[in-house]
């Protein structure tokens, strides 16, 4: 039996940026993963380790130096043998080729308030994405905006609601609806419940968890909180200044982290019992590995 493709298959990814006194910064050094269809993937590490820009670079907001990801055996990233993406050339095939790649990846990012049209009620955001990605007409659109609200848990009030007129976890709720609309393959979550209260954030990952088994998708969860990828996600990559540092399953990396800048992130978690002495210890000890090497 031919074993499946990943739903995602992320291999070499590199993006530097220039800085203001000349040469270049690594903010994504070799990075790898995969997803299987229904999975989810954990990206974890402090700000400036890089997780962001890998987001970016999975739905095309940020071009990569090099590498490539594919979807279901597919590749987003046109490039030359090796991965090595040409300095100038942009991915192909006109605008039909940007929906099929926007169809294959959707994001839903920390403030859905900032991407949702405050023009807009949720049912016509939802229109909107179907006609635009040529989905649905009529009848059909009416029925299928229906089930996503039903299946994001909006009810006819938030429907005919303009984004200002939506709590937080609802307009988080309307940006997955959004993101579900077109069936994508990978959805990508960037910090997607760090602005919103406990409870309201227990309501969202439940939501996604649904999602996942009665969808397939796969999920990429960012984020800097551990709690929450331990709760929602298979499987974990840890990144620290731009590269992988360590990856495996949640529960191993998390109870049982063999590299002591996982161990320094773990120690940083307030918990009973919690010494902020030993975060402060670990991280010397890290930066003076550091400077050793």
């Amino acid at each position: 039996m031919t074993k499946a493709e990943p739903a995602l298959a992320v291999r070499g990814l590199c993006k530097s940026y220039p800085l203001p006194g000349g040469g270049r910064t690594a903010a994504v050094d070799d990075v790898s993963f995969s997803v299987a269809a229904g999975g989810s993937l954990g990206v974890v590490g402090e700000s400036g380790s890089g997780k962001t820009t890998v987001a970016r670079m999975l739905v095309g907001l940020v071009r990569p130096d090099a590498g490539t990801i594919a979807v279901n055996g597919r590749e987003r990233t046109p490039g030359e043998r090796g991965g090595k993406l040409p300095g100038l050339r942009r991915p192909g095939g006109g605008r039909a080729a940007r929906l099929r790649r926007a169809r294959e990846i959707q994001i839903v990012f920390q403030d859905p308030y900032v991407s949702l049209d405050p023009r807009l009620t949720a049912r016509q955001c939802l229109h909107g994405a179907l006609r635009l990605h040529g989905r649905y007409q009529g009848e059909a659109a009416a029925t299928r905006v229906g089930e996503l609200l039903d299946q994001v848990g909006l009810g006819k009030r938030e429907a005919d609601a303009r984004p200002r007129g939506l709590s937080g976890g609802q307009r988080q709720r309307l940006a997955i609806a959004r993101a579900l609309a077109v069936d994508p393959q990978v959805l990508v979550l960037d910090e997607a419940v760090a602005a919103l209260d406990v409870s309201i954030q227990a309501q969202i990952l439940r939501l996604l968890a649904d999602i996942r088994r009665g969808t397939g998708v796969a999920l990429v969860f960012v984020s800097h909180d551990l709690a929450v990828v331990r709760h929602i996600t298979d499987d974990t990559l840890v990144m620290r200044r731009g590269r992988t540092v360590e990856t495996g399953p949640t529960a191993r990396v998390l109870d049982a982290p063999k590299d002591p800048y996982t161990r320094l992130l773990l120690s940083s978690v307030p918990r009973e019992g919690w010494d902020p002495a030993e975060t402060v210890r670990l991280r010397g000890e890290l930066a003076g590995a550091s400077r050793a090497d």
